[in-house]
């Protein structure tokens, strides 16, 4: 079963501490050697994910993986490199697609790591279907984020909301604290020692299959 090495916590606390280009090129081997750890993981996790999503069974680790370096083109911190691993695991086809489908994502960082999921910032068109869903049976919503497995790993749905109603729901609507929502996220904070433990696998499955359920509604949005 795959895990993840302490080493993984040491050279990330390291590099925020030195995120410049010559550090890391100067570490870069032990940078390669903690992320194909990483890689190796998230081909696992995929693997145990598809036994109750199979949607998501095309991917490998390599190609859900997100890149370590930084876009800094328009931020004003120039830091050269992000002090976190992270993938997101859907099953939309390309990589450019990510956020067009309601998934599973994992961030490792020290002090940070976190198990996440849901609709992120949707598109006008699936979110407006997603709104639609909400108002024409909020029962069937509300019994997912009540669920007591769904409470017991991520307690309250996340996300921005608009500050008023959205287009074309009235400011009374009986549901419209759930209607003003921008994004539709769950999240799951975790120790570091956890992350480093033999049974980290096994327990971002729990978390993920916990998490299908809101996954799936989001998704069916998309074809209604």
């Amino acid at each position: 079963m795959a895990t993840l090495s302490k080493d993984t916590f040491t050279f990330l606390k390291t590099l925020k501490k030195n995120n410049n280009r010559e550090w890391f090129m100067d570490n870069k081997p032990t940078y390669q050697k903690v992320h194909q750890e990483f890689i190796e993981f998230i081909d696992e996790l995929i693997r145990e994910i598809a036994k109750f999503d199979p949607s998501i069974s095309h991917h490998s680790g390599k190609a859900a993986a997100f890149r370590i370096y930084r876009d800094v083109r328009f931020s004003k911190d120039k830091s050269p490199y992000k002090t976190h691993f992270g993938a997101h695991i859907t099953a939309a086809e390309k990589k450019s697609e990510i956020h067009s489908r309601a998934g599973y994502y994992i961030h490792i960082g020290p002090g940070e790591s976190m198990l996440a999921g849901g609709a992120y910032m949707p598109e006008s068109k699936w979110i407006k279907s997603i709104r639609d869903d909400i108002a024409h049976d909020p029962d069937e919503f509300k019994a997912i984020i009540q669920n007591k497995t769904f409470k017991k790993y991520f307690g309250e749905l996340e996300g921005e909301k608009l500050k008023t109603a959205p287009k074309g729901f009235a400011k009374d609507h009986p549901e419209i604290e759930l209607l003003r929502y921008k994004s539709f996220l769950a999240s799951h904070q975790m120790e570091d020692k956890l992350v480093t433990s033999a049974d980290f696998l096994k327990h971002c499955a729990s978390v993920f299959k916990g998490l299908k359920p809101l996954d799936d509604y989001l998704n069916r949005s998309l074809i209604s």
